[in-house]
């Protein structure tokens, strides 16, 4: 496989050429303006960020990229799956409330909501993918019943997988709860006692059941389906992530479920990143922490894993910012992952994406004013 074509474009504008502009000419360079054909529904897959998280793609360019769609002949409709943990997208009623909270109504978007897994996060069809942890994936229905996908991806970091990206969107976004359940299984929190004050955030957050409190919180690891969400929930940093194999495996898998995910779409899929507001931890959060890089721009592939990649090699080439979540590596060049995660390699899903023929690691940056 010779390199993959990524398209970038900075944030510089002007009175002639807005950034709505510079968002619609990246989608048409890629082949995905030329394979949509008249009448086909096509998924716009992203995530509509949760209740109090401001980091989330702008409302506004999703509305571009619905146009675009409708110019072309598609059906836009505008999707995402359940969420595993305790938040205000685990059901499609309050998944939908939400996503029109944050910006994403008919009236903002120009295109429907369609929550792809079902009102529970269990309508879902298994996709064959012969990978090292699975013969199949679930992933959700109405991505597989699409005729064509563009995934729009807020690039920032997470506590598990190290980035959250193209693929990321691809796999936890694009699988239903079973499916995320799978993937999130081989990892299991700790609890530091000296940090837990025993004040409870941690079972309000916790879907399963699988924490309990006497003087300290304890994590029963047969009832912990492995999320990770009360990680960051706990504001006193007491829980801890468990240092086994769980986080590789976890990337791992992410890279198979991200194959199902485009699986029977080829030609009829295309990739964008916002590589804006880069934040330490995922929109998943009712909340969303100071980025650690200046914003660096707008990418789009039709390679998930070169986008991936391109994308994560720009934010090391940036100087880090002095008072955020970055501890170390601040300098241009250095991995700023581990500079807030030490112990993370964000480059396992790439390297899984790039072995099970998901994609390249090696591209081509082509800039586009």
């Amino acid at each position: 496989m010779g390199k993959s074509n990524v398209f970038f474009t900075d944030l510089r504008a002007n009175p002639r050429r807005n950034l709505l502009d510079k968002v619609e000419t990246l989608i048409e360079k890629t082949s995905f303006a030329d394979n949509i054909g008249n009448g086909d529904l096509v998924a716009v897959k992203l995530h509509f960020g949760e209740l109090g998280n401001t980091a989330y793609i702008r409302p506004v360019f999703v509305r571009r990229v619905v146009e675009i769609i409708k110019k072309l002949g598609g059906k836009p409709f505008i999707t995402d799956s359940n969420t595993l943990y305790v938040g205000s997208r685990s059901n499609a009623v309050s998944h939908l409330e939400t996503a029109i909270a944050n910006g994403f109504g008919y009236s903002s978007v120009g295109a429907p909501l369609v929550i792809a897994d079902g009102l529970r996060g269990n309508s879902y069809i298994d996709i064959g993918v012969k990978g090292d942890h699975f013969e199949s994936v679930s992933i959700a229905s109405e991505i597989v019943n699409a005729d064509a996908l563009i995934a729009l991806a807020h690039f920032k970091f997470h506590e598990l997988s190290g980035i959250g990206g193209t693929v990321k969107n691809l796999a936890m976004g694009c699988a239903a709860r079973q499916g995320k359940l799978s993937m999130h299984s081989s990892v299991s929190p700790k609890v530091k006692a000296k940090k837990c004050v025993a004040c409870g955030l941690c079972i309000e957050w916790c879907a399963h059941g699988a924490i309990t409190i006497t003087e300290k919180a304890r994590i029963d690891p047969d009832s912990c389906v492995g999320c990770g969400e009360c990680i960051i929930t706990c504001p006193h940093g007491a829980i801890q992530i468990r240092w086994t194999e769980g986080p590789q495996a976890m990337q791992e898998k992410m890279a198979e479920y991200a194959m199902g995910a485009v699986n029977g779409k080829k030609g009829k899929v295309a990739f964008l990143n916002f590589i804006t507001q880069v934040s330490p931890a995922c929109d998943c959060y009712g909340h969303n922490d100071a980025p650690i890089v200046p914003d660096v721009g707008f990418m789009s592939s039709i390679d998930p894993v070169a986008i991936d990649q391109a994308s994560f090699d720009l934010v090391n080439k940036q100087q880090g910012i002095v008072g955020s979540a970055l501890e170390t590596n601040h300098s241009p060049g250095e991995d700023k992952v581990r500079g807030v995660y030490p112990k993370i390699d964000a480059t396992v899903q790439l390297e899984c994406a790039e072995k099970i023929g998901l994609g390249t690691r090696d591209y081509e940056i082509i800039n586009v004013e």
